[in-house]
């Protein structure tokens, strides 16, 4: 992320408070020109409650986590999104916060016992991600330790107040504003919490290759092999010997097909910490090596170069992860290296393309183009 266009200002009016929060956000985050009404809800229950050791699970820019320092003893905010926790660790840092943040696909290994979290879900988030979320978080408090979850009816509220109803020894709706509503759950001693989320296996042959992938809900093309990818797989021709970089990986697919088919090193990078998990587990899967690193854009590869690049990215992620995304795919090829990329073919991404020399098409589908640029 080379840089955070949005600034935002939150004034308070309560005593131990500064007067104003600065936030910086960017594209790729959750509300970025605009505060969520969820936080809000939080801020305003938990500034008076006594937080304790306060859990703030997927942070996205960090505004609860960072207000809330000044009321808590300690604040952890994590993040499955690398650009998202770049971003709470740079407002942590503006404000004063003495705040971890912590890059995390679950809290399972959150070593420690919180008296409170404070969760307000992202609307896109999948019903069995965000319930796992909720029982992780459960699970990191002290028994007795409250739960805050904030959501709007259109964010699952409902379904999530069944999980907590569920999961914990009771729960009240405790305020309202906006459309989102406010709950508070209790942790019992014990939290006995379903699989939420599973792991599922994904057969998918190109071009007479089979790559056994794994996928979980949330992630995209979760279910199958998508077209795009397919068609910059039946594009891609990976060679021996070359450094090969899967950018924006997801679960997998790109960088397990490239060392099948060629005697290559592979590297795989993604900002979604639940992707690179999952693309770890395909490599293992097909019985091939690779390197996978959650990062935001290329900075989790800044200090190596690469013959090839082959991605699908994220093109609704807005056009500031685009030009970071780009930009730093040109910085990490080496001389006569070339990136070759996938879109659907109703988008035009010249513009972001502009570090290059040239861009040609190498292949065009029902929906998708390929592109190499060199």
């Amino acid at each position: 992320m080379s840089r955070a266009p949005y600034e935002l200002a939150m004034e308070s009016r309560v005593e131990g408070a500064r007067p104003t929060y600065r936030f910086a956000t960017a594209d790729g985050v959750h509300s970025k020109r605009s505060f969520r009404a969820a936080d809000r809800l939080l801020l305003e229950s938990l500034w008076d409650a006594d937080p304790g050791r306060l859990l703030c699970p997927e942070a996205n820019y960090g505004v609860v986590g960072t207000v809330l320092d000044d009321a808590a003893d300690a604040v952890t905010m994590t993040e499955s999104s690398a650009r998202a926790a770049r971003l709470c660790e740079r407002n942590a840092a503006r404000n004063d916060a003495d705040a971890a943040v912590e890059l995390v696909a679950d809290y399972g290994g959150l070593d420690r016992a919180f008296d409170a979290a404070a969760y307000a879900p992202k609307p896109y988030t999948a019903l069995a991600v965000g319930k796992r979320r909720i029982a992780d978080a459960l699970g990191a408090l002290r028994p007795g330790g409250g739960l805050y979850l904030a959501a709007a009816a259109g964010a699952g509220l409902s379904r999530y107040e069944d999980c907590l109803a569920e999961l914990a020894d009771s729960v009240e709706r405790v305020a309202g504003r906006d459309g989102c509503r406010l709950l508070r759950a209790t942790r019992p001693e014990a939290v006995d919490a379903p699989q939420y989320v599973t792991s599922r296996r994904i057969d998918a042959t190109v071009g007479g290759v089979d790559l056994p992938l794994v996928s979980v809900p949330g992630l995209f093309a979760a279910g199958r092999l998508d077209r795009g990818t397919r068609l910059l797989l039946e594009t891609a021709t990976p060679e021996d010997d070359e450094r090969v970089l899967d950018l924006c990986c997801g679960y997998g697919p790109v960088g397990t097909y490239a060392a099948r088919v060629a005697d290559c090193k592979v590297w795989l990078s993604d900002d979604d910490a639940m992707a690179t998990r999952c693309a770890a587990r395909s490599l293992d899967a097909s019985g091939v090596d690779g390197r996978v690193v959650t990062a935001d854009c290329a900075s989790g590869v800044a200090d190596r170069t690469f013959d090839r690049i082959l991605c699908n990215p994220p093109t609704h992620a807005g056009d500031g992860v685009l030009d970071d995304l780009f930009a730093g795919a040109r910085d990490v090829l080496a001389p006569g290296g070339a990136l070759t990329l996938v879109h659907h073919r109703d988008l035009d991404l010249r513009s972001h393309l502009a570090p290059f020399d040239a861009a040609e098409r190498r292949a065009t589908g029902p929906e998708h183009v390929v592109l190499t640029a060199r």
